[in-house]
């Protein structure tokens, strides 16, 4: 009786909001990714900063160095980017043989160098010592580390959750964390900025990743146990393309992310231009645009870490994308900064429910052994297909400005979303198998129905 009472108990109020923390493998993850989260986030900023300042000073005026930053930081996007969508599909394949947990601590450990060289480069980096390929080159091989570590970062998630009704909670708990460091990382990257230069945001985000190797060493983690391999790995990819392209509900979440990703965010490798050239600010004011973006998807995550079930999350991905144009759509046409940072907010909250949603239901149905490949057209969809926007949105924004770039690409992820609406339907009748077979439907959970009786509900 009293294990029953603390199980009501877990499962009630604010605490629920928490579960997926009374996995002590996953405190550790949140707690070294917390530390090491706000260094990424100063990262982001300072680099998209440092490649600002070394193309201004390469302009003879003023219009020529507002085209040239956007097609900069477009070409930076791209190159950090690009590896994830190149490198997906073998990464996955290689994600499902491996051990998740050894592949972790080598891409922290090489991510710890890549910003120690990033250090390097902004502490020497004036015009004449320094160029962009510097910049470029390092932008490639943090790609190539991502290509590895996102996929194996979300396939890892289950192994650290050892019960699978708490994994919704850890998707989204991990999304708050990524978010609330938002908060942090811009605001002090752009103070650290002002007063020094990007060096030194480079050397925390370097010191940072300490935190979660220690965490990751520090685990104690069952070896999964999986079949030996004998199939070449051409043939473990060609599957896992099949088996993600092939299943409607995979494939159309994926499609919806992809386009969310090559025509909403470009947002953020412009920022930039909006700080500087439209609200006519600097380092203090990009750190406020992306903490603002950080704040409504941190309201986001933690709306999802509250909710208790999968079931509805279609519609919320429907709704998430249309509050995620609709932000862009008013920050594209704002001039003040009160107002840009609302609009951002929506922004924020809009993609991260829309990503979150997308990666929860993903990892609820797909196949254990096919995991990391369909994990790796995740990161694909999201970090992927954002390289080409990335170059799309920096030489659409050199043609015809930055504002009218984020315009076109807020109208045209709520067309993504009504045609994604449109779908729902089919996609339920789909998807309602494997929910009744996993037992997450209430009637299955609570044994009180019929099996007769199941059917999702209707906003699902």
């Amino acid at each position: 009786m009293p294990e029953r009472l603390n199980q009501q108990d877990r499962e009630s109020g604010f605490r629920s909001m928490w579960r997926a923390l009374a996995h002590r493998n996953y405190r550790l993850y949140f707690g070294g990714q917390g530390i090491s989260l706000i260094g990424t986030w100063m990262t982001r900023v300072a680099t998209g900063w440092l490649v600002y300042r070394l193309s201004v000073a390469h302009a003879t005026n003023p219009e020529e160095a507002a085209a040239y930053s956007a097609f900069l930081l477009g070409i930076v996007g791209f190159a950090g980017q690009f590896p994830s969508f190149l490198m997906g599909p073998f990464a996955g394949a290689l994600v499902d043989r491996w051990n998740r947990h050894q592949l972790l601590v080598v891409t922290q450990a090489l991510s710890l160098i890549q910003s120690a060289l990033l250090a390097v480069v902004a502490f020497y980096g004036q015009p004449g010592v320094v160029t962009m390929w510097e910049i470029i080159l390092l932008s490639i091989f943090q790609g190539l580390i991502n290509a590895f570590d996102m996929p194996g970062r979300q396939a890892f998630l289950v192994e650290m959750i050892t019960r699978k009704e708490d994994l919704a909670n850890a998707i989204a708990l991990n999304s708050s964390l990524v978010n609330g460091a938002r908060l942090i990382g811009p605001s002090v990257a752009g103070v650290l900025i002002a007063l020094t230069n990007e060096g030194w945001c480079f050397v925390i985000d370097a010191v940072s990743y300490l935190a979660v190797i220690a965490a990751l060493l520090a685990m104690q983690i069952n070896p999964q146990v999986r079949a030996p391999h004998r199939t070449p790995l051409w043939h473990g990819i060609k599957e896992g393309f099949t088996y993600t392209f092939g299943f409607a509900p995979i494939r159309d979440i994926l499609l919806l992310l992809g386009l969310v990703s090559f025509m909403g965010m470009p947002y953020s490798v412009l920022m930039p231009i909006f700080a500087a050239d439209i609200l006519h600010g600097g380092p203090n004011t990009l750190g406020f645009l992306m903490t603002a973006s950080g704040v409504g998807a941190l309201i986001g995550a933690l709306y999802l870490a509250w909710r208790n079930t999968v079931l509805g999350l279609g519609r919320i991905m429907v709704l998430a994308t249309l509050t995620f144009g609709i932000g862009l759509i008013g920050f594209a046409l704002s001039r003040f900064l009160g107002l840009s940072l609302l609009m951002l907010m929506l922004v924020g909250g809009g993609m991260m429910v829309q990503m979150a949603a997308s990666n929860t239901i993903l990892q609820t149905i797909v196949e254990e052994n096919k995991r990391g490949r369909v994990m790796s057209f995740y990161v694909m969809a999201f970090m992927g297909m954002a390289p080409f926007g990335s170059l799309f949105g920096g030489g659409l924004a050199r043609a015809m400005g930055a504002p009218k770039t984020v315009l076109v690409g807020g109208i045209a992820c709520m067309v993504g979303a009504l045609l994604f609406a449109l779908k729902l339907p089919q996609l339920r009748t789909l998807v309602r198998p494997l929910y009744i077979q996993m037992g997450l439907l209430p009637e299955v959970v609570s044994g009180i129905q019929s099996a007769t009786a199941l059917t999702l509900p209707p906003e699902e």
